[in-house]
């Protein structure tokens, strides 16, 4: 059998080719801890920040005909990535706009930071969006995950979605087509990459949506860690019809279980929420992966149900 080059030499002429193909714009061992709410983990074999439809269609078709493997990051704040870091490309999407048109419908750009379009929207008396005040990350990660909290869901705001399909092409698709679930979309299941969103809003009085959204924020400000790096609820709630919106609170059984009182190396439980772990400033991921391991084997082993994590590890663990 004739062996044509090495591993090694193989490796490079991917890098060679994929730095020939997306230029100056592609980083190499980046480190990922500041592009995540957790600010951990390692470094991306390779990197890119995609600022247009086009830089992201050429990072994917590249990725694919070199068979690199990659990864789509938004606001990096439901992402827990390995210490490991990733052996392949990230390609972060940084698309950005915010267009009112027709008085009651937006369109965003899915770089976008969450907060800055519920900002915009009170700015313009238009309501709907209030329900997300505070939900840290990117519109485009929303989306897919289907952010919700306080009994509304960004899915009932969506009126389409342009996305990047596996095959390269660009379509705008309705919420039929992404069949939003709670905490998940068929994105996720596709893999296909949401470029911008419009969103259909009702026209409301602006001082009446500002008190709505401040209430919000409020609210979480009481909740969740002001010091520290977290990821918000690292479980997602669980369907019941008998409780408020729905769902019986992960964080309820949590506290139940114990968790408050569990901790591993830098990473521990909040104490003031039960489903929320937080980097105590020298966490690994390695910490909060076990202690989210920990949190899930107390719940079970109390209640009997298995725990449905929001957060997504990448990277091996």
């Amino acid at each position: 059998m004739k062996i044509i080059g090495s591993p090694k030499a193989n490796n490079k002429l991917k890098s060679d080719k994929l730095k020939q193909i997306l230029g100056k714009s592609l980083e190499n061992d980046k480190v990922l801890a500041p592009f995540t709410s957790f600010n951990t983990g390692g470094q991306a074999k390779y990197f890119i920040s995609a600022t247009s439809e086009e830089e992201i269609n050429k990072a994917v078709k590249s990725a694919i005909r070199l068979e690199i493997p990659f990864f789509i990051i938004g606001g990096g704040s439901n992402l827990l990535v390995s210490d490991k870091g990733f052996d392949g490309l990230i390609i972060k999407v940084n698309i950005k706009g915010i267009k009112l048109e027709n008085e009651t419908e937006i369109v965003c750009g899915a770089g976008e930071n969450l907060m800055d379009l519920i900002e915009f929207c009170v700015e313009n008396s238009l309501s709907g969006f209030e329900f997300a005040s505070g939900i840290w990350g990117s519109v485009g990660g929303a989306v897919c995950g289907n952010a919700g909290a306080y009994g509304g869901e960004i899915k009932d705001i969506i009126s389409s979605v342009t996305i990047i399909k596996n095959d390269g092409t660009i379509e705008k698709v309705d919420t039929d087509y992404c069949q939003f679930e709670y905490r998940d979309s068929y994105l996720k299941k596709t893999g296909d990459i949401v470029i911008n969103v419009r969103f259909k809003l009702n026209k409301g009085n602006k001082e009446d949506i500002r008190k709505k959204v401040d209430e919000i924020i409020d609210i979480r400000k009481k909740k969740h860690p002001v010091k520290g790096k977290s990821a918000g609820s690292f479980f997602k709630n669980i369907p019941d019809n008998n409780e408020p919106y729905g769902k019986l609170p992960a964080g309820r059984l949590l506290e139940e279980a114990g968790a408050k009182e569990m901790s591993v190396g830098g990473a521990s439980v909040y104490y003031k929420h039960a489903n929320i772990i937080v980097n105590n400033g020298n966490a690994t991921s390695k910490d909060i992966r076990q202690l989210a391991d920990n949190m899930k084997e107390a719940v079970f082993a109390k209640f009997g149900i298995m725990l449905e994590e929001e957060v997504v590890s990448v990277g091996e663990f």
